[in-house]
């Protein structure tokens, strides 16, 4: 047996950790023994509206303690970090070894543990954006997990970077991320208007921020549309927006059009460089699951949340 964190949505404090049933690996898998693993809101909320118990857990890193016996892959012992669809907050877990990357020894479980639902999101969104070299690229959400890894990624791609915040101190972070410029307040919608336009916009915000940003794009310009933690919904007027482009964004999805593994790795060399920061605003034990969780979706904090074991 082994401990994983399990999610009854219908009791009082729905993540526990509970004893379960170790996993058993088909040849092409790797059973890794997990060190570190970081939360997601949209993980989270997903695992509580379910009406079932449910084994949740997107990112994590570890140590290989079986490498797949049909030799593909890391080797036993080796530190690596991936992302499963489910069931990641465990002490041990199942995972493709072709989804694996190795990390060096020089970057942390807790950094590596950030890397593939937010840096992967903030890479493979930058990519729709073709060359982004001396581009105006506006990020909303600039010091949530993808922006702040979305603003690294745009000042290493050669790109003038416009954040966008709710306050001067969090617009003090997004600089620090490497944003050019930030956009400050409750409403910045006359702001993005004004200071337009824009090659290239990434928005996790949606609603009549989106609505805002996709007439402010120069025609050919494309925005990446991969949240909407304001609203699901859009009023999007088109007359005389032609040519532009609106991306509906899903990880998921995108994972299928790229090599994750490598990226991974990709991005794991650029923390060992210094030229790309994991923003961690909490890390504790994951013995402190739902609280952390319940902080998260009540957005007591921005950057990303990492648990240990």
């Amino acid at each position: 047996m082994i401990r994983a964190i399990v999610v009854d949505p219908h009791i009082k404090e729905p993540f526990t950790i509970q004893e379960v049933e170790a996993p058993q690996a088909q040849p092409r898998e790797t059973i890794v023994e997990v060190k570190a693993f970081s939360i997601n809101r949209g993980e989270v909320v997903d695992a509580i509206q379910r009406k079932e118990m449910s084994r949740p857990g997107w990112d994590f890193s570890g140590i290989v303690r079986q490498e797949a016996l049909n030799g593909v892959g890391p080797k036993k012992g080796s530190r690596v970090v991936g992302f499963l669809l489910t069931g990641a907050w465990a002490e041990q877990i199942v995972a493709p070894a072709l989804t694996l990357a190795e990390i060096p020894d020089e970057i942390t479980f807790e950094q590596a543990a950030t890397l593939p639902v937010a840096g992967l999101s903030a890479l493979y969104a930058l990519r729709k954006g073709g060359l982004l070299l001396g581009k105006r690229v506006l990020i909303t959400g600039s010091t949530g997990g993808v922006g702040a890894f979305a603003h690294q990624l745009a000042a290493l791609s050669g790109a003038y970077s416009i954040g966008v915040a709710r306050s001067e101190s969090k617009a003090k972070q997004a600089m620090a991320y490497g944003a050019d410029e930030v956009l400050v307040g409750d409403d910045v919608t006359k702001a993005i208007a004004a200071n337009g336009p824009y090659d290239f916009i990434i928005d996790s915000v949606g609603g009549v921020t989106l609505a805002a940003l996709f007439p402010q794009l120069i025609p050919q310009g494309v925005c990446v549309s991969l949240g909407h933690s304001s609203s699901d919904t859009s009023a999007l007027h088109m007359l005389g927006l032609g040519g532009r482009t609106l991306y509906s964004f899903f990880l998921g999805e995108e994972m299928n059009r790229h090599a994750p593994a490598q990226d991974l790795a990709m991005l794991a060399r650029l923390v060992k460089a210094g030229k790309l920061r994991p923003v961690i605003e909490v890390q504790k034990s994951w013995e402190h699951i739902d609280t952390v969780a319940r902080q998260l979706i009540d957005r007591r904090f921005t950057g990303k949340a990492v648990l240990t074991i």
